[in-house]
Order: C-alpha cells, then structure tokens, then sequence
C-alpha cells in the first residue's frame, strides 16, 4: 500500500488497493469524465491545489491534468519529486501519487501529464461499504426460529448485500414479519471460500416490494450485534474477495 498518501486516523475506513492496469485506467476515464475535482499535494509540504483529467492516454499510459491556473505553482508542481492526489467517485475516496510531473499542451492551451500509476487506493467508511452478493448462487444466513408448534427450526434466507455493519436478507416467504428492533442469537452464514461465521442479527428496518410478477418481496435490513474481531476479519475477507470479483468483471468490460 502506498503508505504516503495515506493519512491518520483511517481505522475506520475499508481500504482497497487496485494494481490492474485496466481497473486503473478505468477509474481515471470515469472521475475524468464526471469532472471531479482532484486534490494535488506535494509530499510533506502545505500547499495544495486543485486538478481534473483532462485525457486518459491509456495507450501511451499517460494522464493529462489541468494545469493550475497560477503557473508559479504549477512549476513547482512539476519540479516536485513526490504528488499525492486525492479525489472522490461515486462516495469512494480514490488516492494515488506520481513521482514526475510534467509540463506539456492540450488542445493548444498548458496542462501537465503524469504517467498512468501503477497502483491506487479506494477508501469507504466501513460501515456503509456495502457489497451485493451474487444472486445466481446466493449467500444464505441460516436463522433459528420458533415455528406455532413450539418447535424449532432452522430457516435460509438469501442474502442481498453485505457489509461489516451487518447484511440485507430477503424474506420472500414473509416469515419474519413485524420483527424491527428483535434480535436473532445464533444465526449462521456461509461465506464461500472463507467459512461459516454465527453471529447476533438485530432486524433493523424493512422494505417491502412488488416484483413483476405481483409477487410480494421484503427486503430486511440487519445489524451484526457484538461481533467479534475473528468474525469482522472473516467479514472483511469476504468483502474483499467479492470487490476483486466485481472489479475484474469491470476491467473485462473496459
């Protein structure tokens, strides 16, 4: 991880870095294309200005940026040994560096060209990082219920996303009902390649939809209670397993 561009207290942040060259290059053509503003810094100095990409030149792997308009300090910019850069896309925070700045022209008017970087990292507060999980082969969280006759029982309800604050269930049998506020002790979810994990789910919020077939849908919002560190690192592996499947589905469509 590139360790200068990182700053205090990001415990509370899912970090992820990106090294593939097409998932790179793809995230710079969509915050260029949506006109963020990116934050330029020179390593371990005060001044800071503001940026945007200009042109993705992924075949000659460079980067053209607008050129700040005071050009004494777009000089020095470019005779900086070190750049952290620092921008936002869809409410991810998205930073990278750049050791070499360059002073170069764009569609006739000053810029500066970097070379693409070699790697980048996207942060999202922990607790809304939310991650669909796949629906052709879904995730199930096992919950045990009381049924009328007194007995218990074992019920599987899919999985609709999941984050280190808890997971969205899918209630489509309506088996659940009125249960905001009730907590389920005990309840098991399988995640593929990582393991079984039992946690307390506290039902939190509901949502109810009418599909296409006029069938009713709900949707249950669930907050892990009192999880554990061993648990939250199973968690946050398999949050990061699914972001690698998805952004290798992303560069393969770029």
């Amino acid at each position: 991880m590139q360790a200068h561009i990182m700053d205090s207290g990001l415990e509370n942040w899912h970090d992820f870095e990106v090294e593939s060259r097409r998932e790179i290059v793809a995230l710079l053509r969509s915050i260029g294309e949506k006109n963020q503003l990116i934050r330029m810094q020179v390593h371990g100095e005060s001044e800071v200005c503001v940026t945007s990409i200009l042109e993705i030149d992924a075949e000659g792997g460079m980067v053209i940026l607008d050129r700040p308009v005071d050009t004494g300090q777009s000089r020095r910019m470019a005779a900086a040994s070190g750049i952290a850069f620092e921008t936002s896309l869809d409410k991810i925070r998205i930073m990278f560096s750049s050791n070499s700045l360059e002073e170069c022209m764009h569609g006739g008017t000053p810029a500066l060209k970097m070379a693409v970087p070699d790697t980048l990292i996207r942060l999202q507060r922990r607790e809304y990082y939310r991650m669909n999980t796949p629906v052709s082969n879904p995730v199930r969280a096992t919950i045990p219920m009381i049924g009328d006759d007194g007995a218990a029982n074992n019920t599987p309800f899919p999985l609709a996303d999941i984050s280190c604050g808890g997971i969205a269930i899918m209630d489509n049998k309506l088996v659940l009902g009125d249960t905001i506020g009730k907590n389920y002790p005990g309840c098991r979810i399988d995640l593929p390649e990582i393991g079984i994990i039992t946690v307390t789910l506290q039902i939190r919020n509901s949502l109810d939809m009418t599909l296409l077939n006029n069938k009713l849908n709900r949707r249950l919002g669930c907050q892990f209670v009192d999880l554990s560190r061993g648990t939250l690192a199973q968690v946050q592996r398999y949050i990061t397993r699914l972001e690698r499947e998805r952004n290798a589905r992303i560069a393969g469509l770029g």
